[in-house]
């Protein structure tokens, strides 16, 4: 695909709300029909919908449906890949949040998933929404299947870093320096925000010359997100987090703030935030609701 707009970098304030409410609905009506009505597995099916009735910023799908209008594309063709992609991260979540993990309670604002049904019940909750992200980009029939296939290959490559980078995470180098960091967070966190990009441009099968901007601006914007959400960490509360504040200086984990120092951590989110501004007038098209969503995920409280 060419796009051949002209660029646009005003902020539309207006897109994470209305591209989140077209999420919302999509993974109700998405999710409603997969789980399933059989009454021996409703308890399952209650625990499946569990988590992602918690709700969250849902940035990862918004993401993908603010490339697709930044192209000009079909948000309503897309949403099954904007769902796929957030079980994904759901499912990530239920398990980071396991006793053998991050070992946490706490995710937006509710108990985790194994607080509430148990850790055997939690696996298996991440393992089904796992299934279903994949089953629903493979059964969206009004996409070619060679498209279906294209996006089925950025999920699983997003997949399989996100996983790579919680083993680095959970088995860190000795004295890690910013770089060792960078790769952890860029395949741990970024691959998953990259995903948001990378599975739009292969439905669209954009051009080489747009598919470097478009993945440029997500590279920095995963890494960006990963900054702010440790200084978070380490500066917010449990009330406002949703989740438990400090949590990464109690597990040990290696983060910008104790590697750089809180400072120094600020210091380089505003520069990554400088970075993505700059990398967004890059951008073909139309990146207006882009634009709404770097600017949350650099100014957000939570």
């Amino acid at each position: 695909m060419s796009v051949a707009m002209e660029n646009s970098t005003s902020s539309d304030p207006t897109a994470i709300a209305r591209l989140g409410a077209l999420v919302e609905a999509a993974l109700q009506a998405s999710t409603g029909g997969a789980i399933g009505t059989d009454p021996d597995l409703a308890p399952f099916a209650a625990a499946l919908r569990y988590p992602l009735a918690a709700g969250g910023k849902r940035l990862r799908p918004v993401l993908l449906l603010a490339t697709v209008e930044g192209l000009g594309g079909d948000v309503q063709a897309a949403l099954p890949s904007a769902c796929a992609l957030e079980l994904i991260h759901t499912f990530s979540l239920v398990h980071d949040d396991l006793p053998a993990l991050d070992d946490d309670s706490l995710r937006r604002g509710l108990p985790t998933t194994h607080i509430e049904f148990g850790e055997d019940v939690a696996v298996l909750v991440g393992d089904g929404l796992f299934a279903l992200a994949f089953r629903l980009i493979a059964e969206a029939y009004e996409t070619p299947a060679e498209v279906r296939l294209a996006v089925l290959a950025e999920l699983a490559r997003a997949t399989d870093g996100m996983v790579r980078g919680q083993y680095l995470d959970l088995r860190p180098v000795a004295n890690p320096d910013e770089a060792w960091l960078r790769k952890m967070c860029g395949l741990k966190t970024g691959c998953l925000i990259e995903a948001g990009v990378t599975m739009e441009l292969a439905l669209a099968a954009a051009d080489t010359q747009t598919t470097e901007s478009y993945m440029a601006f997500a590279a920095e914007l995963g890494v960006g997100f990963q900054i702010v959400d440790d200084v978070l960490d380490a500066t917010s509360t449990t009330d406002t987090l949703g989740k438990t504040a400090g949590a990464d200086v109690a597990n040990e984990r290696s983060t910008f703030v104790t590697v750089l120092g809180l400072d120094e951590a600020q210091a380089a989110a505003e520069r990554s935030w400088q970075k993505t501004e700059h990398l967004l007038t890059a951008l073909p098209g139309n990146p207006a609701a882009l634009a709404a969503i770097a600017e949350l995920v650099y100014h957000r409280d939570r």
